[in-house]
């Protein structure tokens, strides 16, 4: 059974959220649809969606396993995954550890530069407004997440910084910065935060180690090219190639 044949809840950038087959459940699905600058810079890049639902399940699947709590269940096909239905929290929750991107252009320092310590900034999820960068005593005093949601919330994404961080160091790669979100989940009348969306190129900024080669959507960003070859040596590094498609394995332009 594939989401297609089921109602459609919600339709993001990058993904489509399809009524789950038991209540509770979701059926997520990876577009290859591709947008930056708040979606004015659209394209299709073929596979895009393949390679992000493999990679996102290899992480989801192991932070999973040292309790970061996350809304994966299985991979259902080569671009649709079941999940658990979560109460979105409007947040955007960005953690850098080197300078990049809007850091860099908001505060001046040089792309590259490595940060003092991880900072974790919150940006409210809204298209209409551009995601605006929002602080935890707008999260608190518009009652988006209660102050323990935020504590919650916090360390868990430190938890995935150092495990990220770790998994990519081992490869070659060096995580500059990623954007997660999350979710609540209710379980009787306790509500709990679990990690959600996805982990992919997409939401991540990955630099070859020794080369400095964007291997993220910077690629489709900046023009750069090569950017289901970039996201492709990525699954590669990790090990989950060879259960790729071969059209996915041979580059797609």
């Amino acid at each position: 059974m594939t989401g297609r044949n089921k109602k459609k809840i919600y339709e993001g950038k990058a993904k489509i959220l399809y009524e789950g087959p038991e209540p509770g459940t979701l059926i997520q699905y990876f577009k290859d649809d591709a947008t930056a600058f708040n979606a004015q810079k659209k394209a299709v890049l073929e596979g895009k969606g393949v390679i992000n639902n493999r990679i996102s399940e290899f992480v989801m699947t192991r932070l999973n396993a040292i309790g970061v709590h996350n809304h994966f269940i299985k991979r259902l096909s080569l671009r649709e995954q079941l999940i658990k239905e979560v109460e979105i929290i409007p947040l955007e929750v960005i953690c850098r550890n080197v300078a990049a991107g809007s850091l860099s252009q908001r505060l001046g320092i040089a792309e590259g530069t490595p940060l003092p310590r991880s900072i974790i900034e919150f940006c409210y999820k809204n298209d209409e407004l551009g995601d605006p960068m929002v602080t935890e005593e707008h999260i608190t005093a518009f009652n988006w997440a209660s102050t323990q949601e935020l504590d919650d919330i916090l360390a868990m994404t430190v938890r995935v910084n150092d495990f990220l961080t770790g998994l990519f160091a081992a490869i070659g790669i060096q995580l500059v910065d990623f954007k997660i979100e999350f979710g609540r989940i209710y379980e009787g009348d306790f509500a709990r935060v679990i990690l959600a969306d996805e982990i992919s190129p997409d939401s991540c900024r990955l630099w070859d180690m020794t080369s400095g080669e964007k291997l993220d959507k910077d690629r489709f960003r900046r023009d750069l090219g090569n950017v289901i070859e970039s996201y492709t040596e990525v699954a590669r590094r990790l090990g989950i190639m060879k259960d790729m498609p071969t059209v996915i394995q041979g580059g797609l332009h």
